[in-house]
This record gives structure tokens, C-alpha cells and sequence, in this order.
């Protein structure tokens, strides 16, 4: 939940909007499941229950949320990535812009590449190690359907455990600059299959204390990941 993190004052309601929708189309609040409760999201983005609201409102009126009344209501997520479509990469890539894309690509590199090495350098404790191996687990076991979003939770989770909310959320934006694009390709088994191998050695450098292994094995990752893009788009 790095994403939703405080505000500022000047433009609240603004960036309530991002921070929510960043955590819609992360995947951080999973399709069918519910906002946290609004005294505990107000809290977090550090706005009033008005702002809050008034931000739920704006989402759901443009179908990223379903707000229900009563004892079992909330705010429940309702948006899903849509499926990959002849063009649809192209058509985002030229909306953003190729120099937008290689920079969003190269950020990426940077961030995730330090993060792995800042976690690998980091005395790990039992529970910490326990949660990156879950979170591989969890990422083994996707369905296709669930594969982005596990994929984006493994990847932050490396950030998080650092223990740096400035690294986890510059990690959570570099994402969210790639999301609809890694949305827009088709999932192809091979690919599944081969970042798993990738995503175990970024495990196991990260365990081992091997910073340069760690570092190695994300860029590696994340090169493989930008060359698919762009194969996409040749």
C-alpha cells in the first residue's frame, strides 16, 4: 500500500485521484476487492473524509469503483486491464511518445536495479525473507489473469522491504509508467517461463547478500522485459 501515501495540500483532491487510481491499475487493490475503510484511507492520504469522497465519486462516475451501502459495503474495485488487441501497444506508444517511452523504460532500469542491490546489502530478517518468498510463490502459482498484477506486487515488494517509503514509491511510479503498456501484449508461455528463472535468481542473490547478483539479475529482467516491448512494436 506504498501508493497511498499523504498528499499534498494544494492539490488534494487531484492527487487522491492518482494515488487511488495508481493502486486500481497497479493491481495494489485487486479486481472485486474494497478500498481500505474510509477513516483508515483518509488517514493514509492524510485528507478529510470530504476529499476522500469526493475523489471516490469522481472513480467510480468513470467506472473504476462501485461504491455499496450497509454493513458490507464500501468501495469495490471494478476495474480491469483490458485485453491485449491488434494495435493497442502502438496506439499507446504513440500517444506517449517513443523518447517518453525510453525514458519511462531506462527510469525503471534505475530504480528497480538500485532497489534490488539496496535489499540485497540489507540484513534480512526471517519475516522479511519470508515475505519476498511468498511473494514468489504467489507469482509461480498466477493464473494468467492474476499474472500482471502478482507480478507488479513481487516487484514492489523488493522496494518495500527495503524500508525506504522515497524507493518504494519512485519504484511504484516507474511501474505505473510501464503498466498499460505491459498491459497491452499478449502473455505468452515462454515468456511466463522464462521470467520465472529470472525472478528465482533475483530471489536468490537477494537471500544471499550478493548486491552486484542482485543488480545483475533485475537488469537482466527488466532489459528482457523492454526488448519484448519494442519486438512488439517492430
Amino acid at each position: 500500500m506504498t501508493v497511498l501515501r499523504p498528499v499534498r495540500a494544494g492539490n488534494a483532491f487531484e492527487e487522491t485521484v492518482e494515488r487511488l487510481l495508481q493502486a486500481i491499475k497497479l493491481g495494489v487493490v485487486a479486481p472485486g476487492e474494497k478500498l481500505p475503510p474510509e477513516r483508515e484511507l483518509a488517514a493514509r492520504l492524510g485528507i478529510s473524509r470530504v476529499t476522500l469522497r469526493e475523489a471516490i465519486r469522481a472513480l467510480q462516475d468513470s467506472g473504476y469503483l462501485d461504491v455499496r451501502r450497509g454493513r458490507y459495503g464500501g468501495a469495490f474495485v471494478t476495474y480491469t486491464p483490458p485485453r491485449p488487441g491488434a494495435g493497442s501497444l502502438r496506439r499507446m506508444v504513440a500517444e506517449m511518445g517513443g523518447d517518453d517511452l525510453d525514458d519511462a523504460l531506462t527510469f525503471r532500469l534505475a530504480v528497480e536495479c538500485g532497489a534490488a542491490e539496496v535489499l540485497a546489502a540489507t540484513p534480512l530478517t526471517g519475516e522479511q525473507r519470508q515475505v519476498l518468498l511468498r511473494r514468489l510463490s504467489d507469482l509461480e502459482q498466477a493464473t494468467l489473469e492474476d499474472y500482471r498484477r502478482l507480478d507488479t506486487a513481487f516487484h514492489l515488494s523488493i522496494a518495500e522491504l527495503t524500508g525506504s517509503t522515497l524507493l518504494a514509491t519512485t519504484c511504484a511510479d516507474a511501474r505505473s509508467r510501464v503498466s498499460d503498456l505491459l498491459n497491452a501484449i499478449p502473455m505468452l508461455q515462454v515468456n511466463i517461463d522464462h521470467a520465472a528463472a529470472q525472478h528465482q535468481a533475483i530471489v536468490d542473490a537477494i537471500l544471499a547478500g550478493d548486491p552486484d547478483a542482485a543488480r545483475r539479475a533485475v537488469c537482466e529482467h527488466l532489459e528482457g522485459t523492454a526488448a519484448l516491448l519494442r519486438g512488439f512494436l517492430a
